[in-house]
């Protein structure tokens, strides 16, 4: 195995981070759009470096690289907050229609998530770690509601489908023009989740933008009475595998967007330690400032080569995820600690590194339950549980 980058694969990462050098203003102005992200830089993005269609197959307009680029693309937008469609869009949207998608419905938006003239959000009523399988087995479809009525219930009408229900927290759902919603159909006895392709202006659809603990993350409630809906795929499609995969995928995205981002909030503070004066010099001088400052570099790089490993082996993803956004928090509060006073207030950009860790967590985590998930998968506890049947 060569652990190595290639030319393409840094060339990548280089250009990526000077373009957002260059054009990338301020994460919260840029959140706090309506559409929550700065349309004209994806447009750019899109045009010039091909990022949603970056691990999409040639044939559909993409650059047909592998997640590996993907996950340095999502590292360079984690290290400056970047609001954006492309974890929705292209981590966990266009890889369902990829593995689940009919050959019409493959061709006819792929390469429109490719050339960014789509932008696309997972619809799930329940938890979406537990639906990607990254907080537990998500066979049993608790995660799309349950019950006669509970979460959202497809039904058939004519030729199509009707959705009916509701999801409480869809990232990027305000925005997108595509919607992937799962839901329930097949009635109380043999319910089972599939999901569906719901356009941004269907009938009996109502969208509203929530107020998320982390603005550079937008969500909304999606609200569906009797919207109509088009199948992906097939009735009988894997659907839960195709999460359980598809969640492997982001959670190595996501490891590696955390470590962009605890990489960014150290850098910061190394740059406001070195001007900082006290006492006539600058705080970053001062012994116990640099060995708090060695800890954190420590925790970045640690972290870094968890999510790069996760890369070449996306099994590997959740764990590696538990570990980068315990480093991103430790990053992040060690960063508001360093910056003293002004790291505390809503002008400065440390409490959204700070925000990032936490919502991560509480969106994807949290990190005890990404570790037991991956154990239980890894046979740990097997031998434990054996030996002590065996004592009674």
């Amino acid at each position: 195995m060569d652990a190595a980058f290639t030319a393409e694969q840094r060339e990548i990462r280089r250009t990526l981070r000077e373009a957002l050098t260059r054009h990338a203003g301020p994460a919260a102005a840029a959140a706090r759009t309506p559409q929550g992200y700065d349309t004209e830089l994806w447009a750019r993005l899109a045009g010039q470096l091909g990022l949603p269609g970056l691990a999409l197959p040639a044939r559909y307009g993409g650059a047909d690289c592998t997640l590996t680029e993907l996950a340095l693309a999502c590292e360079e937008t984690g290290r400056v907050l970047l609001p954006s469609p492309l974890l929705a869009t292209a981590g966990l949207v266009a890889p369902l229609i990829c593995a689940l998608g009919t050959p019409e419905q493959r061709e006819g938006l792929l390469p429109r998530i490719a050339d960014a003239s789509l932008t696309c959000a997972l619809a799930v009523p329940g938890s979406l770690a537990e639906a990607l399988a990254l907080t537990g087995d998500n066979t049993a479809g608790a995660w799309a509601g349950g019950g006669r009525a509970g979460g959202i219930q497809a039904r058939r009408a004519g030729d199509g489908w009707t959705l009916y229900g509701e999801a409480a927290q869809v990232l990027d759902g305000h925005s997108a023009r595509l919607l992937l919603v799962a839901a329930h159909t097949g009635g109380f006895p043999r319910s089972r989740p599939l999901l569906f392709l719901v356009g941004a202006d269907a009938p009996g659809m109502t969208r509203t933008r929530l107020t998320a603990l982390d603005e550079t993350r937008p969500q909304a409630r999606i609200e569906l009475r009797d919207s109509p809906a088009r199948l992906l795929g097939e009735d009988g499609a894997d659907v839960a595998g195709a999460l359980r995969t598809t969640g492997s995928g982001a959670a190595v995205l996501l490891a590696a967007e955390a470590v962009g981002s605890a990489a960014g909030s150290l850098s910061r503070t190394v740059e406001y330690v070195g001007t900082r004066e006290q006492f006539g010099r600058a705080i970053g001088s001062f012994q116990a400032v640099k060995h708090r400052l060695a800890d954190l570099y420590v925790h970045v790089e640690a972290a870094r080569s968890a999510a790069y490993y996760a890369a070449w082996d996306p099994a590997a993803g959740a764990l590696a995820l538990a570990q980068c956004l315990e480093a991103l928090r430790t990053v992040a509060g060690e960063t508001i600690q360093l910056h003293g006073g002004i790291g505390f207030t809503w002008e400065h950009d440390a409490h959204l590194y700070f925000k990032r860790a936490a919502a991560d967590e509480l969106l994807f985590g949290p990190v005890h339950r990404l570790r037991d998930t991956a154990a239980e998968r890894a046979g740990l506890f097997a031998s434990a549980r054996g030996e002590a049947a065996g004592r009674q």
